[in-house]
């Protein structure tokens, strides 16, 4: 296994040429993926002075502006990222990829950026940026990625490289954000600091003010007043009218909502075992974050809700999967990696499976009908950094046989390749019972049946042993970049590639290849 988590990355400031020995397309069963264009950062707006951070992404949809006059635009939301995943990628949910992902949510209300904290002040730069926003039309397709001290946003349809806006954080490095497309009164992006800070603000009035301040910003956890460490995901609660949670390198999670002032007292008692799951609550009503769940000792490394919201799954350094029911804060289930750390996960569309990736170069399908590993990818190289379901793939040969349902997921890693998934539910076979000296036997169909159903609630299983586990192989591979992949992302029209030095790649579905090859 290769170690590159804190390895020497590159510099390069362009990801304009194509790198020699890197293809500009891949083949699938279905027919080649072609590199459409590339987007990156203008090298002159990078500061490295909190040291590096990887990249992660989120696309942001945003729909018309609320008037009567304008037509209602389309609907969808994404997010990627190595521990990553933000709310918005929750949608990289599978089935049979019929269906699009859309989020209910809105904004957390507290303090706003005063500008004189020790993370407050924000500055806003448009010395390098290629496009103007002055005639922003309210609706558009952005992709929002962090480099350095830096979020940059760059618009998803232009074939411009360079970003149309970027925020600079002067005191600690932004390492994640959400994209809510359903906020309720325009605060719909959150971005979480090195420094544990959370800020929420309107993506639109952003790219209306190029060049300017933050506007409208709302600071949680201000200096690190509730937690320290730094936060590493976070997530729009579904549903939630607002409500969303900040993961944080302590094992600790907590739950924010909009509209309380953050000034009551914001304490909370301390933790009595490390090793055990535990939720505490504000002592007062008005208190932001109102609730602390400690999920477990060392880093959260990522968490993702389940389409509906009725599930959070949290994965962490100490190489568990974890699964709640939310509105109880009941621990339902979990597993362990069979190595290591684990660094993402995400939930089909259909809450029947999450993908789990991490240090053991593993990519494992968790079923949550068995609440056990189901299947093992075998493929990647080194640590496995992003997962994602495509949940706009669905399988050529569908003849209307709901029997027959194909998940098509893919993953990227520290190894620099993409790959390309199939998992069949048919075709999972699940071993049973392995006796003393004999060889395991084996299951399809419906396995709930031959299991022990009598698992305690809240159980966490340990690491499967290598010889209990199908092993599934990938269908497509493809080394997309010359550095360490962070996250990848699934659109309607291609799958996105975002590597750790901030550089990403469109690469445009077989279909949408094609057509645009006949209309040339």
């Amino acid at each position: 296994m290769i170690n590159t988590a804190n390895g020497v990355m590159s510099t390069s400031s362009s990801a304009t040429a194509q790198s020699p020995g890197l293809k500009t397309y891949f083949k699938t069963p279905e027919g080649r993926y072609k590199l459409q264009y590339e987007k990156t950062h203008p090298s002159g707006l990078l500061h490295y002075a909190h040291g590096k951070t990887v990249t992660q992404a989120t696309l942001a949809h945003l729909k018309d502006k609320p008037a009567p006059s304008t037509p209602t635009g389309p609907s969808s939301s994404f997010s990627a990222g190595s521990g990553v995943r933000s709310a918005a990628v929750r949608l990289l949910g599978g089935g049979n990829g019929s269906r699009a992902l859309s989020f209910v949510g809105g904004n957390g209300g507290s303090k706003s950026v005063s500008g004189n904290g020790k993370v407050g002040s924000l500055g806003s730069s448009s010395s390098s940026i290629s496009m103007a926003t002055s005639n922003f039309d309210g609706k558009g397709t952005y992709l929002i990625f962090n480099v350095g001290d830096t979020i940059f946003i760059s618009d998803l349809n232009s074939q411009d490289k360079d970003p149309i806006k970027s925020i600079h954080f002067s005191n600690s490095n932004p390492v994640c954000h959400a994209f809510d497309q359903d906020a309720k009164d325009g605060h719909d992006l959150l971005i979480g600091l090195n420094s544990g800070d959370v800020y929420s603000v309107s993506l639109r009035q952003q790219l209306q003010d190029v060049g300017k301040k933050i506007v409208s910003a709302h600071h949680y956890n201000k200096d690190g007043s509730v937690n320290s460490s730094r936060c590493t995901s976070v997530a729009w609660v579904p549903g939630g009218d607002g409500s969303f949670v900040g993961a944080h390198a302590d094992g600790n999670l907590y739950i924010y909502k909009k509209g309380k002032d953050g000034a009551a007292d914001t304490s909370f008692p301390v933790i009595k075992d490390q090793t055990q799951f535990s939720v505490a609550h504000a002592r007062y009503s008005k208190s932001d974050p109102f609730a602390r769940w400690h999920i477990c000792q060392g880093s959260i490394n990522s968490i993702a809700f389940s389409t509906d919201g009725a599930y959070l799954a949290t994965i962490g350094r100490d190489g568990y999967l974890r699964v709640f029911d939310y509105s109880r804060e009941q621990l339902i289930c979990g597993g362990k990696s069979y190595y290591g750390a684990l660094l993402c996960c995400s939930w089909s569309m259909d809450g029947k499976y999450i993908l789990t990736g991490g240090e053991d170069d593993l990519v494992q399908v968790w079923s949550m009908e068995e609440r056990k590993v189901v299947a093992w990818g075998e493929g990647h190289n080194s640590w496995v950094s992003g997962v994602a379901f495509d949940s706009y793939w669905s399988s050529p040969n569908t003849d209307g046989n709901e029997e027959t349902i194909v998940y098509r997921f893919g993953s990227v890693g520290q190894d620099t390749q993409l790959l390309l998934w199939d998992l069949q539910q048919e075709e999972i076979k699940v071993p049973l019972r392995r006796p003393p000296g004999g060889s395991p036997t084996y299951s399809t169909g419906s396995q709930s049946s031959h299991w022990d159903n009598a698992v305690p609630l809240g159980t966490l299983q340990p690491a499967p042993s290598i010889l209990n586990v199908p092993k599934i192989s990938p269908l497509a591979a493809h080394r997309a970049h010359t550095e360490p992949l962070s996250g990848l992302i699934f659109t309607q029209e291609s799958v996105l590639t975002i590597c750790r030095e901030g550089h990403i790649k469109i690469w445009t579905r077989p279909c949408v290849a094609e057509s645009q090859s006949s209309n040339s």
